[in-house]
């Protein structure tokens, strides 16, 4: 029997930004050879490992600041960096950011649980399943569930960021099919400034979402991707595919 399909947040934002990347990136293996190595992918990386670990209570080896800054050590990815000064100061900032984080934790301890840290849940939507790993979910006295995403890359994030983000609105969807008896919401944290905001969907609105995600993934599972024509646009100076996009004959840029 073949394996069920799998779409993921990423994989749905790639495809609603541009199909012809969603291809190169997931349908046609000869876009593996144009990707290049991300520095804000590997300083998220390195972020992330070490809050997965500081916040798991079955990790008693990260529990304080020098034992955080040592795991941050020897997390730290250094690939994509233009430079060994670029590369410098990042790993400085993620040492200030993460040493933020821990005193805050001792200072104002959370009211809430953490239940788990860096988990895949999968959600089966018939002709495919949704996935979604999960950076933290946190568990309130009261039964309140909360999807934690971190983000390295953001200054700030508001309310109606959260309320309005695809992969956030996914989270919220994959624990509340999995723990339906309790509330869930969701939180963004902007490391580098420690702002957060917090949202959750209603009932009505989350069933209008997973119905249009059911039919978006149908569209992405049964699309022709080899009759794409790429069109220009915006993102497309950033993008690793370019080289192939120039390479259709009706493609402009």
């Amino acid at each position: 029997m073949a394996r069920k399909p799998t779409l993921s947040p990423t994989k749905i934002t790639t495809y609603l930004a541009c199909p012809v990347k969603y291809r190169w990136t997931y349908i046609d293996s000869r876009g593996k050879f144009y990707l290049r190595a991300k520095s804000y992918y590997s300083f998220g990386s390195s972020l992330h490992r070490v809050l997965e670990r500081f916040h798991d209570s079955n990790d008693t080896g990260v529990t304080t600041t020098d034992e955080v800054m040592t795991a941050y050590e020897e997390s730290w990815i250094d690939a994509g960096f233009p430079s060994a000064e670029a590369m410098a100061e990042a790993f400085s900032e993620g040492k200030e950011i993460l040493q933020r984080h821990v005193e805050e934790q001792f200072i104002r301890p959370r009211e809430a649980k953490t239940v788990f840290v860096e988990r895949q849940l999968r959600y089966d939507m018939g002709e495919f399943a949704l996935i979604g790993r999960i950076d933290r979910m946190d568990e309130y006295p009261d039964g309140t569930l909360e999807v934690v995403d971190y983000k390295s890359g953001r200054q700030g994030v508001e309310q109606d960021e959260v309320q309005n983000d695809l992969a956030m609105s996914c989270y919220q969807l994959l624990v509340k099919r999995k723990y339906p008896e309790q509330k869930v919401q969701a939180t963004i944290i902007a490391l580098r400034t420690r702002d957060s905001a917090t949202a959750s969907l209603e009932e009505k609105t989350l069933n209008e979402f997973e119905s249009s995600v059911h039919q978006l993934g149908l569209e992405m599972l049964n699309r022709d991707y080899e009759d794409l024509t790429p069109v220009k646009k915006p993102l497309c100076e950033r993008c690793d595919f370019l080289p192939l996009c120039k390479k259709h004959p009706e493609f402009e840029g």
